[in-house]
């Protein structure tokens, strides 16, 4: 099972940018699609978006497409989510899973194995 780290959350004003990284562990990573949620207090989790382990293919949610975007990179076991034109409501913890296969076949929680200690993402107004 990959371990995950985040990192990169911290304040930005609004219309700000950010980008966070999730470093991963171990020798399977590119076995994984992996994906990027954030909790907001006293709410689900929630999916933001995902991608393949090939990187070939991405899903976002709808609140934040145009705005993120995801990548990877397997040769450094290191996923990443772009921030831009960050909005108040993006405020969250912000976290990465791996998946539990290679393709994206699920945007729910529970499709999702392995999950980092996820990172604070606070946008000012």
């Amino acid at each position: 099972q990959v371990q995950l780290v985040e990192s990169g959350g911290g304040l930005v004003q609004a219309g700000g940018s950010l980008r966070l990284s999730c470093a991963a562990s171990g020798p399977t990573f590119s076995l994984y699609a992996m994906g990027w949620f954030r909790q907001h207090p006293g709410k689900e989790r929630e999916f933001v978006t995902a991608i393949s382990w090939s990187g070939d293919r991405t899903h976002y949610a709808d609140s934040v497409k145009g705005r993120f975007t995801v990548s990877r990179d397997n040769a450094k076991n290191m996923a990443y989510l772009q921030m831009n034109s960050l909005k108040p409501e993006d405020t969250a913890v912000y976290y990465c899973a791996a998946g539990k296969g290679r393709s994206v076949v699920t945007m729910n929680p529970s499709g999702f194995g392995s999950w980092g200690q996820g990172t604070q993402v606070t946008v000012s107004s």
